[in-house]
């Protein structure tokens, strides 16, 4: 048999072209893809107590919508989120929004294309924070990260004021994602489905440099290769088929009540 060799761009048109024509993100509204990634993550240990925040822009200008305040991420449902304004008044539902939120406002102020944010306290990731040590990328697997996450070095304390708001927004700047020291992890995406789907594996990401570090140094990935890597793990077709996955297998796991 004859090997046909192409440049490698006509193999990235013709993926591309072939996910946007097989794959698929699940049929789901918003409260409930923003419910189902709130189980997602639960299910992936991202629970912390009532620690963390999920929340996606609203159907009005400066609104938006997040978890009630004292519901952990795995009894999110689709009937209790709250939609709430841009200072954080309830605008629909029943309850109190957790007063951390407000820092999620600095960033959809200064991102506009921003839709959605994932804020958890994840072991792994908690625990690079708590080393000084920003998220390195050095798997394929992760390499949606390689250029595109940053670091916040300074810890402020509970983010419920303005002040911690606008530090986080800053340190954030155009990336996707944040290690925030002695605290957790953070993405900020154009859909909610990259949002939760680079959270998910943020985590992954922080457990294996944490393994590797024990047992030696981690080596960078090659630029070229991991700029490319970068693209084509953001597809947005891959992105939405790995949610509905996640989703599915969320669902399978009894936590079908979320879509309520």
């Amino acid at each position: 048999m004859d090997t046909v060799i192409r440049d490698k761009a006509e193999y990235h048109a013709k993926s591309s072209a072939d996910f946007d024509r097989h794959l698929s993100s699940g049929d789901w509204t918003e409260r409930q893809r923003l419910a189902l990634a709130c189980r997602m993550l639960a299910e992936e240990g991202h629970g912390s107590g009532l620690a963390g925040q999920l929340t996606a822009r609203g159907p009005q200008p400066g609104s938006m919508y997040t978890m009630r305040f004292g519901l952990g991420l795995d009894e999110i449902t689709a009937s209790n989120l709250l939609l709430v304004d841009n200072d954080l008044n309830v605008l629909e539902g029943d309850g109190m929004p957790n007063p951390s939120n407000r820092f999620h406002l600095w960033i959809y102020r200064s991102r506009p294309a921003v839709r959605s944010i994932v804020h958890t306290h994840p072991p792994h990731a908690s625990a690079l924070s708590m080393l000084g040590v920003p998220l390195k990328p050095s798997h394929m697997d992760h390499s949606m990260f390689y250029e595109d996450c940053a670091w916040l070095p300074t810890w402020p304390g509970p983010p419920i004021g303005d002040e911690e708001g606008e530090l986080i927004s800053g340190a954030l700047g155009d990336k996707r994602a944040i290690l925030l020291a002695h605290h957790g992890l953070l993405t900020a995406c154009t859909t909610l489905e990259e949002a939760a789907v680079l959270a998910l594996y943020f985590e992954r990401c922080a457990k294996l440099q944490l393994m590797a570090q024990a047992a030696g140094t981690v080596q960078d990935l090659p630029p070229a290769a991991a700029r490319e890597a970068h693209d084509y793990r953001l597809k947005p077709r891959t992105i939405g088929a790995t949610f509905a996955w996640h989703a599915r297998h969320a669902l399978r796991h009894g936590h079908g009540d979320a879509l309520d």
